[in-house]
């Protein structure tokens, strides 16, 4: 049935797009012609524009899949119309200035076409890259090239259709099992120089996936740059709220980046560790970042000042209390986090466990991630352009993400950061199962 409704897309596109080939082959009065036209557009942009009769969650797909099918059907359609007023140029006998119209006519209505996609593409998809959007902009004039940008567009939109509609089935299939409904609820805890912004949430598609799957979540909250002893403070008021709120014994944390060592610090020096009954650190520095070091060694002290000054008063407006960009900073050095490390030891009655990624190569992450890699690459076997893998892997259970694609994965790639479809690596799909795992620890 999917099938038969994709070739009817295709196929009603097609005849809007060619419908001015009636006015040079079919007999008919020129009323005629126009009704059978304007109807025929009315009839396909309705049916094209529409939600097509889905669901409010299958809309945004719906949305994606026309566009894509709309910007597919111009790109046919631009060169079966070119075809057509060539062969019609050669074969000659037609009405030169009806041809010129026709023609016109033809490739007006096959932009309208394609600018509809873009627009559905532009509303619903979060796929395609921006810089294929302003390639277009500046050659959508110039034959050939313009075609390619169009098909590399639809691609990634059709692209992004299957993974997503794979990824809803898989959630309709296993909704009532509620794999990551854990005895405890969730704490996600953000790490330095960000908050936890509903607006922008921090862990991107991430905490929408686990609580379709049945979890409960709560986030940290502490303030986006301060020493860790402060942030640790601000998440032990959190954890005794979430258990005054829930009436829970105790919760689980997951933490990304600083808010490991936050987590930590609650636990070992707070007290937390009566309420806490697992902390799972991603990417976090627990021996600290050595490329720190060499940025506190090279910028000069008046620069750095500078920058924590404007720094703290931006964050102050968007909501923080008292923001110290410095002492943050800090604090993530090496030999403060390695004497730290021994001050924070693990508690008995909490279980931990350490996730780290790598980037492969300078290319699979923008800026600063990409100049983070190239500094921490004398330290360590690998990074992810702020922690390098020796800092991030700590205690005995450790988990060390292979990814097989050719970017690898940054700090940032592991809090789908950027909302990317990666290939080879589902961070929703992995942040289930570290909460599936919880669940069968009966936690």
């Amino acid at each position: 049935m999917r099938k038969i409704r994709l070739f009817l897309d295709q196929f009603l596109i097609l005849c809007l797009c060619n419908s001015v080939i009636l006015w040079t082959v079919v007999q008919f009065s020129t009323a005629v012609k126009i009704l059978i036209i304007i109807g025929l557009a009315l009839f396909c942009f309705i049916y094209l524009i529409s939600a097509g009769g889905h669901s409010d969650k299958n809309k945004k797909l719906c949305r994606i899949a026309k566009g894509s099918f709309l910007i597919d059907g111009a790109v046919i359609s631009l060169v079966l119309h070119t075809a057509t007023v060539l062969a019609f140029i050669i074969i000659g006998g037609s009405d030169p200035w009806r041809l010129v119209a026709n023609a016109l006519t033809g490739y007006a209505i096959i932009a309208i076409c394609a600018f509809v996609g873009i627009i559905r593409l532009l509303i619903s998809s979060r796929q395609v890259k921006v810089i294929k959007y302003i390639a277009l902009i500046f050659t959508w004039y110039i034959p050939v090239v313009n075609i390619f940008i169009l098909k590399a567009i639809s691609k990634s939109a059709k692209k992004e259709f299957r993974f997503e509609q794979a990824k809803q089935e898989l959630d309709d299939m296993r909704k009532e099992n509620e794999v990551c409904k854990t005895k405890y609820p969730i704490l996600m805890v953000h790490g330095i120089f960000f908050r936890d912004w509903q607006m922008f949430n921090y862990w991107g598609r991430v905490p929408k996936e686990l609580v379709r799957n049945g979890a409960e979540i709560y986030y940290g909250g502490q303030q986006s740059a301060n020493l860790i002893s402060v942030s640790a403070g601000e998440l032990r008021d959190k954890i005794e709220e979430v258990i005054k709120e829930t009436g829970a014994e105790k919760l689980n944390i997951i933490a990304h980046s600083k808010g490991g060592l936050d987590s930590r610090y609650a636990i070992s020096k707070l007290g937390m560790d009566r309420y806490v009954a697992s902390l799972v650190t991603i990417n976090t520095p627990h021996y600290g970042c050595n490329f720190v070091d060499d940025i506190l060694a090279k910028v000069p002290d008046g620069l750095l000042k500078f920058v924590a000054a404007r720094y703290n008063k931006l964050f102050t407006v968007l909501g923080d209390t008292a923001p110290d960009f410095e002492k943050g900073l800090r604090e993530l050095t090496h030999s403060n986090c390695a004497k730290l490390d021994e001050e924070i030891p693990d508690s008995p009655n909490v279980y931990y466990r350490s996730v780290m990624s790598v980037m492969k190569n300078v290319f699979s992450a923008g800026f600063p991630l990409n100049l983070g890699y190239m500094m921490n690459c004398k330290d360590g076997t690998g990074n992810d352009g702020l922690v390098v893998k020796e800092s991030a892997l700590r205690g005995k259970n450790t988990l060390m993400i292979n990814h097989k694609g050719r970017r690898g994965l940054s700090h940032g790639d592991m809090i789908d950061l950027f909302r990317e479809n990666i290939d080879g690596f589902d961070v929703r799909e992995f942040y289930v199962d570290i909460v599936k795992d919880l669940k069968e620890r009966g936690l």
